[in-house]
C-alpha cells in the first residue's frame, strides 16, 4: 500500500501542486471546524460503500451535501448499498475508518472501486482531502484533482445529489 509520501511523490510526478496542513485526527465531518475555517475550498466527506452484488463504491462529496443512501443505488445503477467493512476498505484503498479519501484510489491497483463525485464538489476549487490518514488535510486545485484521477485511469461518475441525477 502506498503511503502519504508515495501519494505526494505521485502528485509531484503528475504536476499536481498540493499543500498539506497537519492537525489532530478528525473522524467525522462535524469535527475540526477550526481546521476547515483555515483552509479555503471544498471540504469533503467520503463514503466507502459496497453494493449487494459485491461492487465497491467510493463517494466523495462536499461535507454539507445530503446523500440519500436508500435511493442512491437507483441513481448510480448499482444494487442496494451498505457501508463497506474496515478490512475491505484497508485492502482496496489502504485507509482505515475515519481516513476515507479519494486519494485512497491510488491504492486500488485492481480497479475494484467505482468513484462517484458530487457535482457540487466538482465545482469547488481547491478541494481538500485527507492524504491517506485523518491527521492532515491536503488541498489540490480542481484541475489538479482531475489530473490525479486521469493519471489513475479513473473517470468519475458525477452526481448532483440535490436532484439525485447523474450529470456525467
Amino acid at each position: 500500500m502506498k503511503t502519504r509520501a508515495d501519494l505526494f511523490a505521485f502528485l509531484d510526478a503528475h504536476g499536481v501542486a498540493h499543500s498539506t496542513l497537519d492537525h489532530p485526527p478528525v473522524f467525522r465531518v462535524e469535527e475540526g471546524l477550526e481546521i476547515k475555517a483555515a483552509l479555503p475550498g471544498g471540504h469533503t466527506k467520503n463514503l466507502f460503500l459496497k453494493d449487494a452484488k459485491g461492487q465497491l463504491w467510493l463517494i466523495s462529496a462536499l461535507g454539507e451535501t445530503m446523500i440519500d443512501l436508500k435511493r442512491l443505488h437507483t441513481v448510480i445503477g448499482s444494487a442496494r448499498l451498505s457501508f463497506g467493512n474496515a478490512a475491505l476498505m484497508e485492502e482496496t484503498l489502504g485507509v482505515t475508518p475515519g481516513s476515507v479519501t479519494a486519494f485512497g484510489l491510488i491504492n486500488d491497483a485492481g480497479g475494484r472501486v467505482r468513484f462517484v463525485l458530487d457535482a457540487a464538489l466538482a465545482g469547488a476549487d481547491p478541494v481538500n482531502f485527507h492524504p491517506l490518514s485523518n491527521d492532515a488535510t491536503t488541498a489540490v486545485s480542481q484541475a489538479g484533482f482531475r489530473r490525479f484521477l486521469a493519471a489513475l485511469g479513473i473517470t468519475p461518475m458525477i452526481v448532483d445529489f440535490t436532484a439525485m441525477a447523474v450529470e456525467s
